[in-house]
């Protein structure tokens, strides 16, 4: 059931990138009473994110890149390994936004991409809305090293590799990006007994 909200005060903590606010705002309990709550949240634009796969050979392309906030929670190297992804930029179409972050980071230019859903990543503390994609892909496409763009100071190695070893990456914790994990377990979702990887996305 929706609850009656009022926002009471909004304070900028923050406005480098995108903006961290601190909010105070009353809310109707499941009680009927009204409490008075302060919250924190990063008011981060929309992103995009998209799995690449091959369907004849039967393998994804990922990406690889320094990630500063896991490395400061205890992952070793801070290198994740992730699908395609980036922000969608003002007044921009999802599907736009993605094609395009593709070709930057990853080298190939796709023309069709599907929307499969969008999600809330940390709605606890974090506006984002994640539009998630899957995309077909040809070694004919490939038109660029990707890597991302230099100046936004972008190192992103470019992956290729079976969809079944991006799998086992999981179980053994080498992939912990939440929207990497989303899109291979959906593609694993379309893997009948007898069936090729991918023939039903």
């Amino acid at each position: 059931m929706a609850k009656n909200v009022r926002i009471k005060s909004t304070e900028v903590l923050s406005d480098n990138f995108f903006p961290l606010k601190k909010v105070k705002y009353e809310v109707e309990t499941n009680k009927g009473s009204v409490e008075e709550v302060s919250r924190e949240v990063y008011l981060s634009a929309n992103g995009a994110t998209v799995l690449l796969y091959n369907r004849e050979k039967s393998t994804v392309v990922l990406t690889r890149q320094f990630r500063l906030p896991a490395f400061l929670n205890n992952h070793p190297s801070g290198m994740m390994i992730e699908t395609c992804a980036g922000i969608v930029e003002d007044n921009e179409d999802p599907s736009e936004g993605i094609v395009r972050e593709i070709e930057e980071e990853t080298g190939y230019k796709v023309e069709k991409v599907k929307k499969i859903f969008e999600l809330y990543s940390t709605p606890g503390s974090v506006a984002e809305i994640i539009h998630y994609y899957v995309a077909e892909y040809d070694p004919k496409q490939k038109v660029g090293n990707g890597g991302g763009l230099e100046e936004e100071k972008e190192e992103i190695d470019v992956i290729e590799l079976p969809f079944e070893d991006a799998f086992i990456k999981i179980q053994s914790g080498e992939i912990k990006d939440a929207k990497t994990v989303i899109l291979l377990q959906y593609a694993r979702l379309y893997l009948l007994q007898e069936e090729k990887v991918f023939d039903l996305l």
